[in-house]
């Protein structure tokens, strides 16, 4: 789960993390009101949008005016600003070229910026530990960073039987060319960014720019956090920050039935039970010459009312023009996916090709089910078959 840059300040800040003062404004009244009470003279008005770049993003009504990030120095410039981001379809990098928009600003106070660092901790899926990533290149992608200067990127994984000491956080600190009072400043710093990292099951806490104040404070000018989805019932007030507003509507509705579903670019949906049997599933359609609509996992105890669901979510992305059903019953029943499989096609009226692979507990009901519906149902006896079915199907109807 994502959130926005103000709410991750405001989260570091409870663990003695450095950040500038500001306040979220939802019209131009409030971010003016917001810049008189921080105080002159100078404040950045800022984008929140679940996107990285909004510097150097572009508004769709005016690709060539100023990005959603701006310095301004008069408390009117700030309401100005404000009624042109606000309403508006900010595009970055991130967004895609359909963009996001601006609901919501920051104000946020000036600072005093001598030198821009970048900072990060995430999980190493490798060595299954938290590990630091630092550079003296602030300010930029890290990606191009690790691209095109890797000397220049700092890497240190984090022993959770010790978790981060003072030697760790001092090696990060004199690896970015910090000193003096700056040393200690970063070493506050990261132990509070670690202790947020902990305590909230976060999967990412990013800081970039991270930046050194001519008074040698070392301060968070941005800040990016993602949450383990797994852990957020140890944290309802985490969850009370999801701004649903910004997520996908497909995924969002799959969270509500708790459904596993992520869209993809292919053409060919599919439904699974079970990650590594869809992850399984998504690779075969790929062997055979098609491409993957969407992961979508319906879980191990998944009704009839869920399965119908999960079955609209993959036929309300235009994209598809086929779809896989690949179940092994376990847990769960083949003849309850068979049932709604046949509620679903009827109820979406289904005009694309539907291969179903059965295999498990009732499975011999389950394709009576199915061959007994009447509907344009293929079967298949294993997966290979379903998959190199499903993609013949596709070209042909194509």
């Amino acid at each position: 789960m994502n959130i926005h840059e103000y709410q991750a300040k405001q989260l570091l800040k409870k663990y003695g993390v450095a950040v500038p003062r500001g306040h979220v404004a939802y019209t131009p009244d409030e971010a003016a009101q917001a810049a008189e009470e921080l105080g002159g003279p100078v404040w950045v008005v800022k984008s929140q949008i679940h996107a990285g770049g909004r510097g150097a993003g572009r508004f769709k009504d005016n690709p060539d005016g100023k990005g959603g990030v701006r310095v301004v120095k008069s408390v009117e410039d700030v309401r100005a600003n404000a009624a042109e981001m606000l309403g508006k379809i900010l595009v970055t990098k991130q967004t895609g070229p359909s963009g996001k928009e601006v609901k919501r600003l920051y104000i946020e106070e000036g600072c005093d910026i001598q030198r821009e660092l970048y900072l990060s901790l995430l999980i190493d899926r490798a060595t299954s530990r938290i590990t630091v990533i630092a550079s003296t290149e602030g300010g930029m992608e890290i990606e191009e960073v690790a691209h095109k200067t890797p000397e220049k990127i700092i890497t240190l994984p984090i022993d959770p039987l010790v978790g981060l000491r003072g030697y760790h956080a001092r090696r990060i600190a004199f690896g970015l060319g910090l000193s003096g009072a700056q040393v200690k400043n970063a070493v506050s710093f990261l132990t509070g960014m670690y202790k947020a990292f902990n305590d909230l099951d976060a999967s990412t806490v990013e800081i970039n720019p991270l930046v050194v104040t001519g008074a040698g404070d070392v301060i968070a000018l941005d800040a990016k956090m993602n949450f383990d989805s797994n852990g957020l019932f140890r944290h309802p007030d985490i969850e009370d920050l999801r701004d649903e507003s910004e997520e996908d509507p497909a995924e969002l509705e799959a969270h509500r039935h708790e459904l596993n579903y992520i869209k993809l670019d292919g053409s060919i949906g599919c439904m699974v039970n079970g990650a590594g049997l869809a992850m399984s599933t998504m690779d075969i359609i790929k062997l055979y010459g098609g491409e993957p609509a969407n992961f979508l996992d319906v879980g191990g105890g998944a009704t009839r009312e869920r399965v119908t669901t999960a079955f609209k979510l993959i036929l309300s992305d235009a994209n598809v023009e086929g779809i896989l059903v690949n179940i092994f019953g376990g847990i769960m029943r083949c003849d309850v996916i068979a049932e709604g499989v046949v509620a679903a096609a009827r109820d979406v009226h289904l005009h694309v090709p539907l291969v179903v692979r059965l295999e498990g507990t009732n499975v011999e009901l389950g394709k009576k089910i199915l061959a007994d519906s009447g509907l344009p149902i293929l079967s298949a006896d294993n997966l290979a078959d379903a998959a190199e079915k499903i993609v013949k199907a596709v070209k042909e109807a194509a």
